[in-house]
């Protein structure tokens, strides 16, 4: 009888076999020998077109910047360079952000990187003191998400939901205006 090593092991193994062969059809003998796959049925699954519609075409990565703001990171991605530059209005949204944060929700608070793309800004982070971690996003996920472990429900984490949840609209509000501040400077820029 197998143990979860020995499948482990056998797995590793298998693996290391596949490595040195460079031609898919030796790929495909390879794994119906080691009865990974049972019929050539399998590998046409595996290795359907459809799973690779892309692979001819080169499409352009998106870049990102990481920037430090007074303790914080900012995040900025996009298509070329332009896109990637913060701004000083954008840094200044950023610490006023994590300011009003402090004094409006919590000063014991652990900040995560605050993404900005074209179309959505994301930023996370802990509220230490109740020990829940906090995700605002602008966009498609638009909202306040919540996570923690065996939170207690009490008057604490009600005062804490409705200072997440009002200081949630202050952040849209700011950050909405940002994105779309970038917008307009890329379209006029582009003309």
């Amino acid at each position: 009888m197998k143990n979860q090593y020995d499948e482990l092991k056998d797995l590793i193994s298998k693996s290391r076999s596949l490595l040195g062969k460079k031609d898919l059809n030796e790929i495909k003998e390879s794994l119906i020998s080691k009865k990974i796959l049972k019929e050539e049925d399998d590998f046409k699954l595996f290795n359907s077109p459809e799973s690779d519609e892309n692979t001819d075409e080169e499409t352009p990565k998106d870049l990102q910047k990481s920037y430090r703001v007074s303790g914080g990171v900012i995040t900025l991605h996009g298509k070329d360079k332009k896109d990637i530059e913060l701004s000083t209005d954008e840094k200044i949204s950023f610490q006023e952000t994590m300011d009003d944060f402090v004094n409006e929700v919590s000063d014991l608070s652990d900040f995560g990187v605050l993404n900005l793309y074209r179309n959505n800004v994301e930023w996370s982070g802990r509220v230490i003191d109740m020990d829940i971690e906090f995700y605002f996003s602008i966009g498609e996920e638009s909202g306040v998400y919540i996570n923690g472990n065996m939170i207690k429900l009490d008057e604490n984490l009600t005062d804490l939901i409705n200072k997440l949840n009002s200081f949630y609209e202050k952040f849209k509000s700011k950050w909405a205006k940002i994105m779309s501040q970038r917008k307009k400077t890329k379209s006029t820029s582009e003309n």
